[in-house]
């Protein structure tokens, strides 16, 4: 099958190995890994971040197939969409309707859900909400951050566009299914309000959001005049009973804590915001000491 290809050069170069012909590709950028083997395979007809208008004028010249999508950063509009008989199909980070947008592990973290997964969706004018083509679940660990999550969701997700691509191309694609929007939920990237930890929320609720927000950019607070980036921590029954919310203490063996609404968190992993300088439990312990 001819395909145009929009987004990371690893799943590309994947679908090359189906037997496919990549006959255009579009990268987000020049670093990502996999780019010189691409560059090779392909020469000219690899670019890096084209106009709209240059890939519409040269997919109207080569006629594709089928339009695919893994990683790209940006909507691909209708006129690109138009060109490929079989129109645009890609891969998003959740199982859709649900966390539609750029950061869904923050969210699918965030909310406290026990699954997320990947998701195949037709293309259309709006960002993920196009008809649903199929999905595989995974069982989200409680001990996984946003980074974590993501590379966990990686092999699904290209195993999922191998076998959605191959399907269009032996002329059985998935049935496609329209989304619910009544069950929709958005994933936008936090923003600082949001990433500010409130103590007066439960200690499960914050150490999801600091779990949401790790590696990067991180949930923050302050503490004697300094913003501290929290990336690593745990949630507590052990912590002095005369704390109130968002009042920290060092225990007696050493561990820093911060009461919540009902429990408490212990500080084992972060950074300086000013610096970027790393803290571990000690440097946090040391700071709380100060305070």
């Amino acid at each position: 099958m001819r395909l145009a290809f929009f987004g990371l050069p690893l799943a590309a170069l994947l679908l090359a190995s189906d037997g496919h012909d990549i006959v255009w590709a579009a990268l987000n950028g020049p670093r990502a890994p996999g780019t010189r083997r691409l560059r090779r395979l392909l020469g000219a007809r690899l670019e890096l971040r084209p106009s709209d208008l240059v890939a519409t004028t040269t997919l109207r010249a080569l006629a594709p197939d089928l339009i695919v999508s893994w990683f790209w950063t940006r909507r691909i509009p209708p006129s690109v969409l138009e060109t490929a008989r079989l129109g645009g199909l890609g891969v998003h980070p959740s199982l859709l309707p649900r966390h539609r947008g750029p950061d869904p592990y923050f969210w699918a973290i965030d909310a406290g859900d026990v699954q997320t997964g990947v998701t195949a969706h037709v293309l259309d004018e709006s960002y993920d909400t196009g008809a649903l083509l199929a999905s595989r679940a995974l069982r989200i660990d409680p001990t996984w951050n946003a980074w974590t999550l993501a590379k966990r969701l990686d092999r699904p997700s290209l195993a999922l566009l191998r076998d959605v691509v191959g399907a269009y191309a032996r002329g059985v694609p998935p049935e496609a299914r329209a989304q619910n929007d009544a069950d929709a939920t958005e994933a936008p990237a936090p923003d600082d309000t949001l990433l500010e930890l409130r103590w007066g929320e439960t200690a499960s609720a914050l150490v999801r959001r600091v779990r949401a927000a790790s590696p990067w950019p991180g949930a923050y607070t302050e503490l004697a005049g300094e913003t501290l980036v929290l990336t690593e921590v745990r949630e507590t029954r052990d912590f002095p009973r005369a704390l109130v919310a968002g009042e920290a203490a060092v225990r007696a063996d050493g561990i820093a804590v911060i009461c919540a609404k009902d429990n408490a968190i212990e500080l084992h992993g972060g950074r300086l915001e000013s610096s970027d300088e790393p803290l571990d439990a000690a440097a946090f312990a040391a700071r709380v000491r100060r305070a």
